[in-house]
């Protein structure tokens, strides 16, 4: 499903910002907000998906009705860019400056469309990925081994997907037409549909098990409400329910821990029994691994913003510098395939050649931990963006020495130049991207795993809304007291190697405070070590019951 749902989204995606800039005639801020903000509400949405498949229907049904709002949404789409009274009138004119604009209904219609698909995947997205791991038996030794290399090999399928679109639907969409550029994904994605329907008999379904955040909830209100009440020394004396709940339930118990001690007032007896007074130590525990994360989200914001420049600024970029290959030309949204290869490639080097080299030293069997990895794709971000600070400022260089500043004409330079930030760009999402996924999903309690993976997607929604809010920001502080400003529609006549060194030094800062945060993180312990212990303690509790019974007689 996942593989033709990528080549849908990023059918679309990928070449949004030529289509705005070409087709809807924007300029290039506005274009590139009115990309980062959709993209930015695209990955946004998957925080109500993942609530209501916690709360209300599950995962699955979730899932199947946001798929029909996302195919709807694809189809209207299509039709936005076919028909006649929908698509915008034909121009001649490469500038755009002489071209009609599109009507309010024409815009309406097309970005109706893209915000009815962005409902659809806030649905699909939080759940697809969760009902994949939910295959695996966390409990069985051999599924949780395969299940560390899910999430890679997860990936690996995915931008099988996103390659096809980067680079065939790209092509069709510049060369051939946007009606079968849209339409091709629009029937993609209704055979996914199909293809995932036909599993159904298969799959391992599991029920919804209440709303996250009203579980949330309740502890922060009874810990607030209790704020003047002290925490027992032993741990014993706060409130629990038996082991037999959690066995027949098929759930595991966690022991109180003395990180985020306040919380623990929630589940400190005071002869109220109300459910917004007295909160048992495992939800109290349930709820601290879910805010513990917030931090590590937080700091993974700045490179999620760094993501966002792919399919905007990259891509106007390479529409300055020469794209002729032979009698070929190269659609400039088709470097982001290099960003997919390179990604393939690191993620099976990883998965298959540094994983078992380092596991051997480490003993750890992921290699190295999860926060070290996404330490690894943070670093490779600082360097990213000075490599394309010195790209750009080498094109610029380029620019002026042609007297290309003023008309802003074609650079006689190589598209191919851009190549390196794309390609550290896939590297860094093999360490950054796979990792923040896996660690959102591991380290989630049971009951919360579709919101816990709705923080790998909210990580990418922020940054394409922080991407927004910088862009516009930089562009109008940098036309004030009558300059020229960093960021225009003409990017000879710009200075956007300034705006890529401020990134850098953006994301060194942002380092820095991923080192803080993950020195105060504390992972949490291992789902089949806390079922092992209540096994025990269950069996020990059984005999201890027996033995009296036993000595009574």
């Amino acid at each position: 499903y996942e593989v033709f749902e990528r080549m849908a989204y990023y059918g679309i995606s990928s070449n949004l910002f030529i289509y705005l800039t070409k087709k809807l005639h924007q300029g290039t801020v506005r274009s590139a907000n009115n990309v980062t903000n959709w993209v930015g509400t695209i990955w946004m949405t998957p925080v109500f998906g993942a609530y209501i498949a916690d709360a209300v229907l599950g995962r699955y049904w979730t899932f199947l009705i946001a798929s029909a709002i996302y195919l709807s949404g694809m189809s209207l789409l299509t039709l936005s860019v076919s028909i006649d009274p929908l698509r915008p009138a034909p121009c001649s004119d490469p500038t755009g400056a002489n071209c009609k604009k599109a009507t309010p209904m024409q815009l309406a219609v097309f970005f109706g469309a893209l915000y009815t698909l962005a409902l659809g995947t806030g649905g699909t997205k939080p759940n697809i990925s969760t009902i994949g791991a939910d295959q695996f038996d966390e409990f069985e030794p051999k599924e949780k081994a395969h299940k560390l290399s899910f999430f890679n090999w997860w990936m690996f399928s995915i931008f099988f997907g996103t390659l096809f679109a980067n680079t065939v639907l790209v092509y069709i969409q510049d060369n051939v037409g946007w009606t079968l550029g849209y339409g091709l994904p629009t029937v993609g994605l209704a055979i996914s549909i199909v293809v995932f329907l036909a599993g159904t008999p298969f799959y391992r379904h599991k029920l919804p098990t209440g709303s996250p955040f009203t579980k949330m909830a309740k502890v922060v209100v009874a810990a607030l409400r209790k704020s003047s009440v002290p925490v027992p020394s032993d741990p014993k004396e706060l409130y629990e329910l038996d082991l037999e709940e959690y066995a027949k339930k098929g759930k595991y118990r966690i022991d109180s821990t003395p990180t985020l001690r306040f919380l623990n007032k929630a589940c400190v007896k005071t002869g109220s029994t109300s459910p917004w007074m007295l909160c048992s130590v495992t939800q109290v525990e349930e709820t601290k691994q879910m805010l513990r994360m917030i931090p590590i989200l937080i700091a993974t914001f700045v490179p999620s913003t760094m993501i966002a420049q792919i399919g905007t600024l990259f891509v106007k970029q390479g529409t300055t510098l020469n794209r002729n290959v032979g009698n070929f030309k190269i659609p400039p949204a088709s470097l982001a395939g290099f960003v997919t290869i390179s990604m393939l490639i690191s993620v099976v080097l990883y998965d298959r050649f540094f994983v078992k080299l380092l596991k051997k030293w480490t003993k750890n069997p992921r290699g190295i931990s999860l926060l070290q990895r996404m330490g690894i794709g943070l670093v490779f971000h600082i360097v990213i963006m000075f490599v394309a600070s010195f790209t750009e400022r080498h094109r610029l260089d380029v620019a002026r020495a042609n007297g290309l500043v003023e008309n802003g004409n074609q650079v006689p330079l190589s598209i191919f130049i851009l190549l390196p930030q794309f390609l550290l760009m896939g590297t860094a999402d093999a360490f950054l991207e796979v990792a923040k996924i896996e660690f959102f999903y591991d380290q989630a309690p049971e009951s919360m795993k579709s919101l816990g993976t709705s923080y790998s997607m909210v990580s990418l929604g922020a940054g394409n809304f922080i991407s927004s809010f910088l862009l516009s920001t930089v562009s109008k502080i940098t036309r004030e007291d009558g300059h020229e400003g960093w960021i225009r529609n003409n990017l000879n006549a710009s200075h956007l190697d300034y705006y890529y060194a401020f990134f850098a030094i953006l994301n060194f800062l942002n380092f820095l405070l991923f080192l803080v945060v993950v020195r105060a993180y504390v992972y949490k312990a291992e789902v089949s070590d806390s079922m092992r212990v209540l096994r025990e303690e269950l069996v020990a509790s059984r005999l201890k019951v027996t033995n009296e019974e036993a000595a009574t007689n």
